[in-house]
C-alpha cells in the first residue's frame, strides 16, 4: 500500500483481511509488538507460541517489504507505530447435539493492520554503529 504522509512523518502499512483467527486471540499477540522496533518485534513473534503470531509475522514482513520497495526506507530505521485487529465477518456453522438439537458454532475472522513509521532514533543508532567501528579501528 502507498505510504501515508501525516505532515512530515512517513507511514507504511500492510493489511491482512479475512484471516481465520479470532480477533481476541490476535489482539493478545499484536499487543506484544506495539511500539517496538522491527528487529525486536520479529524476535517476539518468532518465539510466541500462538498461531496468530505466524499470521501477524507475515503482515509485519509485508509492511517491511512495502517500506523498502515502495518508499526506499531501511528496515533498521522502522518501528511499529500502530497496529490493531478489527473483527471481520463471522462464519456461522451448526453442530449436531443430543435429542435432535443443534448449536451454533461461530468461526470468527480478523482484519489485521500494521502501520510502520520511521524511528526518531534511527540516526542515533547509525551514529552508535559508526562510533563503535571507529573505536574498534583505533584499538587494532
Amino acid at each position: 500500500m502507498p505510504a501515508e504522509d501525516n505532515g512530515d512523518k512517513i507511514q507504511v502499512r500492510a493489511v491482512a483481511r479475512f484471516s481465520r483467527i479470532s480477533p481476541y486471540k490476535a489482539r493478545e499477540v499484536i499487543n506484544l509488538i506495539r511500539g517496538k522496533e522491527i528487529e525486536e518485534a520479529q524476535r517476539i513473534l518468532a518465539f510466541t507460541p500462538n498461531r496468530a503470531a505466524q499470521v501477524i509475522s507475515k503482515v509485519l514482513n509485508s509492511a517491511i517489504a512495502n517500506a523498502e520497495n515502495n518508499n526506499n526506507l531501511r528496515a533498521e530505521n522502522l518501528v511499529v507505530e500502530r497496529c490493531f485487529v478489527d473483527e471481520g465477518p463471522t462464519l456461522k456453522r451448526w453442530r449436531p447435539r443430543a435429542r435432535g438439537r443443534a448449536t451454533r458454532i461461530r468461526k470468527r475472522t480478523s482484519h489485521i493492520t500494521i502501520i510502520l513509521g520511521v524511528s526518531e532514533r534511527a540516526g542515533e543508532a547509525r551514529r552508535r554503529r559508526r562510533m563503535g567501528r571507529a573505536r574498534k579501528s583505533r584499538k587494532g
